[in-house]
């Protein structure tokens, strides 16, 4: 009878829940017809983090911080559905790594467009064929990915947010371990796995390919064959997990970033990028720094680039903490924009995870 009793406990819990999500959902929807009428985007990452850091302070428990997160990400994607068909590109097909970052980031209940290249990403955008793009900044053991440091050079898109990836690589197969004989991927996950394959697979033959996703195609079509890939790559492409969590380092982490063509309204957990070029002299680059010390700003990050147009010339790109409409960044700035060559705020966003 206890047991019938709880259960009863929980339908009519699910019940008030079911009603609860449709007022949301209702309210979303009345959210999204102001939001036309005055212009301003659908998607509002400002206010996702505000909603994601207000219900994680006041979670109680059981349920942890990421599972509490998860169930309202869906929850939010699915109100996204409802006041537009939201589309948005990301890098490389089906179940790569910067997909899972997209789907972390979006949810399952909007459109997912999956692009050749970084560039087309951008491209989808601009055209606007899709909403927003995903694309790979930086990995914490290989660095920054160039590719797309070269096209925010160029493109006219903003950074609208970051998303953060704990990267874990799994032996995915349709065979025992003791038979097989090749395994496939790409070459920077072989790198990120090299002593476990040493241990456990001496000897295996290890074949390069264009994507973890073509990797686990090929694994599930030829016998004695495995692949390094996703989780999500298992479950689409029919294959078992031989081991998970293969990577030498648990320490693998990339940042994604969402580009769109909208500013971001400041939250006061905000990150902001740019990307400066100066001239070719001694302490050049000390002295566009010091408008950053001068207001007592703190620099995350800083990368530099040949501009592929004259030799040895250089840009600079910078992540600072603050948003460009604070006071102190926008007077920090202002002074390197009188110091520098050029100058362009790639976007002002916020931190995230």
């Amino acid at each position: 009878m206890e047991l019938n009793s709880l259960r009863k406990k929980i339908d009519s819990l699910d019940s008030q829940i079911t009603k609860m999500l449709n007022m949301r959902a209702r309210i979303t929807l009345s959210i999204a017809a102001s939001k036309e009428k005055s212009g301003k985007s659908i998607y509002s990452p400002d206010r996702e983090r505000q909603v994601i850091r207000k219900i994680t302070k006041e979670n109680k428990g059981p349920l942890g911080d990421s599972a509490l997160e998860a169930i309202y990400r869906e929850v939010m994607s699915g109100c996204l559905a409802l006041e537009k068909p939201l589309k948005i590109s990301y890098f490389g097909p089906q179940a790569t790594f910067t997909h899972l970052a997209a789907l972390k980031r979006f949810g399952s209940q909007v459109g997912y467009v999956a692009c050749d290249s970084i560039a087309d990403v951008f491209l989808e955008v601009e055209r606007g064929n899709a909403d927003y793009g995903v694309v790979p900044i930086e990995n914490s053991i290989e660095g920054a990915v160039t590719h797309t440091m070269d096209m925010l050079v160029d493109s006219d898109l903003k950074i609208c947010a970051q998303i953060i990836l704990d990267i874990t690589h799994n032996l995915l197969a349709n065979c025992p371990k003791a038979g097989i004989r090749r395994v496939y991927s790409i070459s920077q996950v072989f790198g990120q796995c090299r002593l476990w394959l040493q241990e456990n697979l001496p000897g295996v033959e290890q074949i390069e390919v264009s994507s973890t996703t073509r990797a686990a195609q090929i694994a599930a079509k030829e016998k004695k064959s495995a692949c390094i890939a996703s989780i999500l790559a298992a479950k689409i492409y029919k294959l078992k997990v031989i081991a998970s969590d293969i990577e030498d380092s648990p320490h693998n982490i990339t940042r994604f970033l969402v580009v769109g063509k909208s500013s971001v309204p400041r939250t006061g957990f905000d990150k902001t990028s740019v990307l400066f070029s100066i001239k070719d002299r001694v302490g050049a680059l000390h002295d566009m720094l010091m408008s950053f010390k001068k207001n007592k700003i703190n620099l995350t990050k800083i990368e530099s680039r040949p501009s592929k147009k004259k030799a040895w010339d250089y840009y600079f790109f910078v992540d600072l903490q603050g948003h460009q409409d604070d006071a102190k960044v926008r007077k920090a700035l202002w002074e390197l924009e009188q110091k520098c060559t050029f100058l362009k705020v790639l976007g002002s966003y916020p931190t995230g995870e």
